[in-house]
């Protein structure tokens, strides 16, 4: 059986084992019967049905057109299976070479378990220039949304809370000279790194805003690298040069230092002296902008369906889900079905930045849209589809895929967490409902918070909305032993009452930094700490007593030390450590502790007494006796000057 395999090993086995135990007469075979217990078949592996080709983490590029044949070549899975999932969706079909939409393609490609890449064409019977899309990145309070404000003549920066940017916010700004050109305000606080990270992926240009007293900070070097993983542009906006404590040319040195090639010094990154406070500079920083657009000749397919990008996603109580999109190619048009993410819908309404209903948006155009059934996530693309069933059939084969990868990681992380616990680490959980006003920062307060786990507490973002405390949220919370944190959102009175009678703790917060500071403290307490031994005091050796024994013999005596606690305290219940010439000669408990012939639990700093350790009897003058306690260490809530929060243990 040399070329046998594990099936028919074990089938040739009990067929002998059979053999052996059935006696045949004639027609009819009898069992015979035994005594011994019966003994367990041996275990036989299932063959699989499909290898692991389909793993997760493998991704395709489809595209609109592409044949089934090369689905199959780019999946690895065979014609006649991708044939089979064709006929359960009700596609038809005559040949493996018939092509196929993108929608089918990725139909087929979530049934069998592997992400899709789009690939999207930009060839088009139509092809137009069209306004460039800027971001405007750079540090917390440097005047990233105090520029937009002199920019268009608005004041946004003084309706937020803490004076501190907390959303991405898209609008159109037309300029002196008659162009216009499509702004995109990010968050500078350290916790939304995501967004500003989504606000370069879909951006032309990236207007890098330093402030002149400042320098080069943290979230400057950080959007400078997601501009970099996007390759885009930069264009230097140096802000606050009004200033006395101003200093541009220090500005310059350090982003010459960090890489950036400014023109200066022969590169080609152009920086612009600015002074949002006094509206100076601005016609310089203009024409660098319209520059670099000139420079890229954007150009976009104003033809055919529409791809877009969701910058941001709201829940609106007379509306429903409302979504923030910029076009980046195409034209979107009101009535048109779309997906986007896991959620579809029919564009019910297309509202520009200002308010206004339009039936059609076209390229780098930011509008707000309506009629989705329900939020989709910030980041998402917008897939425009031919009818109802294929969007209603695509959302749900996504909703699928996603659940599939939510469990697949909730069972790594569950695995990782049993694998801890047997490592004799102690970790707690803090389970947290977040409720936000935006997708966007809802996602930005979940990845956070997620940022403050540590070994001893494990942060658990049981769910994450938009949308005000409702008293669902409150159910979910007491059945999870969760608190709320709600973030520019409100609760009512009947959900506050509610809260209390069901002991929830609720956090509402409008600024980041105070949000993480609470739940910061919050983690430290619910901390189990770690114990560990203390000092608590130092007593010397100053005289030795000996007491004879019943056999009147040194061996059977017990040695007392007489001390001075020369720090701290000693305790009766203490570990005793004895240190002679700084070497630790002995450990044990304290089995006697006398002050003036008096049985005491401590003797204070300053003050004699005479101590028996157990089992040790060799005390020399000069000894020092150290008594050690244990204590619970906490771990410690640590926020930086950039705003960088952290739990160190």
């Amino acid at each position: 059986y040399f070329h046998a395999s594990r099936e028919t090993l074990a089938k040739r086995k009990e067929a002998d084992r059979l053999k052996q135990t059935v006696k045949t007469k004639g027609k009819f075979s009898k069992r015979e019967k035994s005594d011994k217990p019966p003994v367990e078949a041996p275990y036989v592996p299932p063959r699989l049905k499909r290898l692991a080709k389909g793993l997760p983490e493998k991704t395709v590029d489809i595209f609109e057109g592409m044949t089934l044949l090369e689905l199959s070549r780019r999946t690895g899975e065979s014609v006649a299976v991708l044939q089979s999932i064709l006929i359960n969706v009700g596609e038809t079909f005559s040949s493996e070479f018939d092509t196929i939409s993108v929608d089918v393609a990725e139909l087929l490609a979530m049934e069998i378990g592997i992400n899709v890449r789009r690939q999207h064409s930009t060839e088009g019977s139509e092809i137009l220039p069209r306004p460039p899309v800027v971001t405007v990145m750079g540090h917390v309070d440097h005047g990233k949304t105090s520029l937009l404000d002199a920019l268009r003549n608005t004041s946004v920066a003084a309706r937020e809370a803490g004076g501190i940017t907390q959303h991405v916010g898209a609008f159109v700004v037309g300029m002196p000279s008659g162009t216009s050109i499509t702004f995109l305000d990010t968050p500078g606080h350290a916790a939304f790194s995501e967004m500003r990270a989504r606000g370069a992926a879909v951006t032309d240009i990236v207007v890098l805003v330093v402030a002149a007293d400042d320098g080069v900070m943290p979230q400057t070097l950080e959007a400078i690298a997601h501009a970099r993983s996007a390759n885009v542009p930069i264009v230097v906006a140096i802000n606050k040069c009004d200033k006395p404590g101003a200093n541009p040319e220090k500005v310059k040195y350090q982003l010459t230092s960090e890489g950036i090639e400014l023109e200066d010094i022969g590169g080609n990154v152009q920086a612009v002296e600015v002074s949002a406070a006094k509206s100076t500079g601005l016609d310089k920083l203009e024409e660098a902008l319209l520059l670099q657009a000139v420079d890229m000749d954007l150009k976009a397919r104003v033809d055919g369906p529409a791809q877009a990008y969701v910058v941001e996603a709201r829940l609106d109580k007379g509306r429903g889900p409302l979504a923030t999109i910029i076009v980046k190619a195409g034209t979107l048009v009101r009535g048109q079905h779309v997906v986007i993410g896991s959620q579809w819908g029919r564009l019910r309404a297309i509202r520009d930045m200002i308010g206004k209903t339009t039936d059609r948006a076209t390229p780098a155009m930011p509008v707000e849209i309506e009629g989705l059934k329900g939020l989709p996530m910030a980041g998402d693309d917008v897939i425009v589809v031919e009818s109802e069933e294929r969007a209603r059939m695509l959302s749900e084969g996504r909703k699928r895929k996603f659940e599939k990868d939510r469990l697949l990681k909730a069972e790594e992380a569950r695995i990782e967490e049993e694998t801890e616990s047997e490592e004799g680490f102690v970790r707690v959980e803090l389970p947290i409902v977040v409720k936000s006003d935006v997708q966007g920062t809802a996602q930005a307060v979940a990845d956070a918070l997620r940022t403050l786990n540590s070994p001893q507490v494990f942060v658990n973002i049981v769910h994450s909305g938009v949308g005000a405390i409702s008293h669902s949220d409150l159910d979910l919370a007491q059945a999870c032993s969760a608190c709320i944190v709600g973030f520019n959102v409100k609760s009512g009175s009947s959900a506050n009452l509610s809260a209390a009678q069901a002991s929830v703790k609720v956090f509402h917060h409008r600024v980041i930094y105070h949000l993480l500071e609470d739940i910061g403290n919050l983690i430290v307490e619910k901390a189990p700490g770690v114990s560990e031994m203390e000092v608590a005091g130092e007593a010397e050796v100053l005289s030795i007593f000996k007491i004879l024994g019943k056999r009147r013999t040194e061996e059977d005596g017990v040695s007392i030390a007489g001390c001075k606690v020369m720090d701290g305290r000693v305790c009766r219940s203490g570990l005793m450590r004895l240190l002679r010439s700084g070497e630790v000669v002995f450990e044990g408990s304290c089995a006697s502790l006398k002050r003036e012939k008096q049985d005491v639990e401590q003797v204070g700093k300053g003050n004699e007494c005479g101590l028996v350790m157990g089992d040790w009897n060799d005390f020399r003058v000069g000894d020092v006796i150290q008594c050690m306690e244990p204590v619970i260490r906490k771990p410690k809530f640590i926020s930086s000057e950039s705003g960088a929060v952290r739990i160190e243990c």
